[in-house]
């Protein structure tokens, strides 16, 4: 194992993440001056915020660049071990370093953020990891120190961790430094989401450089629809747009999209675009090259519009026939009618199945059938190649394909039928690929349950039930945020041990790096040399 090299490309990455808070310190200072950032009680502090990114950023350019400057003539090649290394390092410790400004402006406030939870290390680093890890869970929303009670430039900061997070840190890293030559290519295998993402490009470069080029492309008409068409603050239409193209679900209203319940345009806008985000971006730049073909007949976007499809018309049919008044996120109640089912059902199920994690109702309070087609999505997420999370259409299908050739063998032993997907034969390593990833997640999932009732009982309140540690392992695993019981769309994880966001923590991170990534750390041969 090379650390040198391995801390010298950190070291790359830390600098890259403190630019990112100057960036989003200068932009929430110019939208301010125009006029363009809402009035909240936050708005009090948020001179202390502004300096406690600045000093963050400051902490972070220093640490990154003794590194690098340190360890700049080490020009070894990068292997695989510190490929995994490396990208497992820019999630755990970019999250510290994404964490310090919200520290910092809990202790810079004053007594105006006495008791605020960010006065806590453990709750600073699990929002931070939530951002860049692009789950969407949070500390923050209940009384009496709702969203709106933090500074502005911080919750900008917030959101911009999702955008960061969306496509990748590394695959930042990748596009604009050419120095990694064949590194790079293994850096950008291991980050991008999804089973053997392949290029777009001939060179892994030029292919994440296309992706950002995409991704900025969508964020920046996202923007203006919400802007114009929405009718939102410049400043509230670039924290949702980050956060809906990274499918995170960060929002700087304790009411999430549902501050907006009256302008059924946001809704429209950000249930398109959340859609998008769930595609994978490979088939964009197909599209771009007029490939029609190539993307209508994409078997796993077939698939993935079709679990939406269908979700959606069971969630809705179980809000409407269940005839109880729909509680929204902001506190209103409307009733079921076919409108009002079609609008909260559609916008939740696009939300939960691409992971994002935006609420406008109270999905808790909803009948048995719509919350387990909502569990069941928040298994099965995005895309691959998406900036969703979860186990990945693509991945359940080939695992559905295998069963089904399986359950023919039993009664048919003599036949050899390749299982396909879209024509083309699996092969033998993708099918243990896949089904490998899957019994992972279930074990992953159970396990993180597990841990998480037994800590909340040593450490905790008490109070917390089954359901609530089952859907915050599977809500923190598959990135999604938002889970029932008291993790629901009107709750937050604030409430949970140290101990508990410490594990829910690691859970992030794992769904986020589709497990093996970090798993490899705890394995004594991972360390050893060949």
């Amino acid at each position: 194992m090379n650390f040198r090299l391995v801390f010298k490309q950190l070291g790359l990455v830390l600098i890259v993440l403190s630019a990112c808070m100057l960036l989003s310190d200068l932009a929430v200072w110019v939208m301010a001056l125009s006029g363009a950032v809402h009035e909240t009680a936050g708005a009090a502090t948020e001179g202390p915020a502004r300096l406690a990114l600045l000093l963050a950023a400051g902490v972070g350019m220093i640490i990154g660049g003794a590194l690098w400057l340190s360890l700049r003539r080490t020009t070894a090649h990068l292997g695989r071990r510190e490929a995994l290394l490396i990208v497992a390092l820019s999630w755990l410790i970019g999250a510290a370093l994404a964490a310090t400004p919200f520290l910092l402006w809990a202790h810079l406030a004053g007594e105006a953020t006495a008791g605020h939870p960010f006065q806590r290390y453990i709750n600073c680093y699990f929002e931070a990891m939530s951002g860049l890890t692009t789950t969407g869970a949070t500390v923050l929303g209940a009384d009496p120190y709702p969203i709106e009670a933090v500074a502005p430039s911080l919750l900008f900061w917030r959101a911009l961790t999702h955008w960061l997070g969306g496509l990748g840190i590394v695959l930042l890293f990748v596009a604009i430094l050419p120095s990694l030559g064949v590194g790079g290519k293994r850096l950008f295998r291991i980050e991008a989401p999804g089973p053997e993402p392949e290029g777009v490009r001939p060179h892994i470069r030029d292919t994440a450089r296309v992706l950002w080029y995409i991704y900025l492309g969508l964020t920046v008409v996202e923007i203006l629809a919400l802007w114009i068409v929405g009718r939102m603050s410049l400043y509230d239409a670039c924290c949702h747009t980050f956060a809906t193209l990274a499918t995170g679900g960060f929002s700087p209203r304790t009411a999430s999209v549902g501050a907006y319940t009256n302008w059924l345009a946001v809704d429209v806008i950000v249930i398109v675009f959340m859609l998008l985000a769930g595609v994978n971006f490979g088939l964009y730049y197909q599209l771009i090259r007029r490939k029609w073909k190539t993307f209508f007949g994409d078997t796993e976007l077939r698939v993935y519009l079709s679990l939406m499809l269908v979700g959606t018309i069971l969630v809705v049919a179980s809000i409407w026939a269940s005839v109880e008044p729909i509680q929204l996120t902001n506190g209103e109640q409307v009733e079921s009618g076919l409108g009002s089912s079609i609008r909260q059902g559609l916008f939740t199920t696009v939300s939960i199945n691409t992971t994002t994690g935006f609420c406008t109702a109270d999905f808790n309070a909803w009948p048995f059938l719509a919350k387990a087609v909502l569990v069941m999505l928040m298994f099965v997420g995005g895309s691959a190649g998406s900036t969703a999370g979860g186990i990945k259409v693509i991945r359940v299908w080939i695992a559905f394909r295998v069963m089904i050739a399986e359950l023919e063998k039993a009664f048919r032993p003599n036949v050899v039928r390749p299982v396909r997907v879209g024509g083309a034969k699996v092969d033998t390593d993708m099918k243990l690929s896949a089904i490998a990833f899957l019994v992972g997640i279930v074990l992953l999932f159970v396990l993180g349950a597990g841990a998480v009732m037994l800590l909340e009982q040593a450490y905790g309140d008490g109070t917390c039930d089954f359901t609530s540690a089952a859907t915050a392992s599977v809500a923190t695993l598959c990135t999604i945020g938002p889970g029932l019981g008291k993790i629901g769309a009107i709750e937050n994880y604030g409430w949970f041990s140290d101990a508990s966001k410490i594990v829910l923590s690691l859970l992030m991170a794992l769904g986020r790096l589709e497990i093996f990534a970090i798993l490899v750390l705890f394995t004594p041969r991972f360390w050893k040399s060949d």
